[in-house]
């Protein structure tokens, strides 16, 4: 009984539709569990690359020289803000127009890259978390009215007929929470990264406008 109820088994006995629904299920868990492995690799980096350049930043090494190092830090979403902003004001010293805004508004778009990339894949992990279960449970629900049509072809009700075919629907369920729950935590843990990222951008946007004012002050 125990073999006969066996995980494989019961996938391998399950009808065509239950193991349609598996295989959905088992492709979605796997793409969430790549997504999710390099969600971990991506933010690691960047905040490693942020930390370093965060040292570069405010260590009084000139603007120019802050700027050629962080070209060299694309991990780095504090790097990249900063070059863009940086570009976009020495091109206003170069061609003497324009204003601040022109440098917020290189800034801001960059600052909005950054977020986008650090962002790509959660709606992914959200869609899993949130239809996996369902997915599972329509799965269940085929499985059991197959197996309750079973038993009225068989004319049989004894528990050793009807539990195979119950656990086979069941199977589908389990499936489909194992998809979701990894999703659903992953997803919770990157999105609270993410608010942690985007005021850490904010802040240091304030900042790098701060210093380029001085900057600029100290040029004219």
């Amino acid at each position: 009984m125990n073999e006969h109820l066996s995980i494989w088994t019961l996938v391998l006995d399950a009808g065509l539709v239950v193991q349609i629904v598996l295989l959905i299920l088992l492709s979605l868990s796997f793409m969430s569990w790549a997504i999710i492995f390099n969600k971990w690799r991506v933010f690691r980096a960047g905040k490693a690359a942020d930390d370093a350049f965060d040292t570069l930043f405010w260590s009084g090494e000139s603007l120019d020289t802050v700027a050629s190092q962080a070209a060299d830090m694309p991990n780095s979403a504090q790097a990249q803000v900063f070059e863009k902003g940086y570009v976009a004001y020495q091109k206003i010293k170069q061609e003497q127009r324009g204003t601040a805004l022109n440098i917020r508004h290189a800034i801001d778009h960059a600052w909005t890259t950054q977020m986008n990339r650090f962002a790509s894949g959660l709606s992914f992990l959200a869609t899993v978390g949130s239809t996996a279960p369902f997915i599972g449970l329509f799965g269940t629900v085929w499985g059991i009215i197959d197996a309750f049509q079973n038993i009225g072809l068989t004319q049989n009700t004894s528990l050793a007929t009807v539990a195979p075919g119950i656990a086979e629907a069941l199977v589908a369920t389990a499936f489909g929470l194992l998809a979701a729950i990894p999703s659903v935590i992953a997803y919770n843990m990157f999105t609270s990264k993410m608010k942690a990222l985007d005021a850490s951008l904010d802040a240091f946007s304030t900042e790098f406008m701060s210093v380029l004012t001085h900057h600029a002050k100290e040029k004219s």
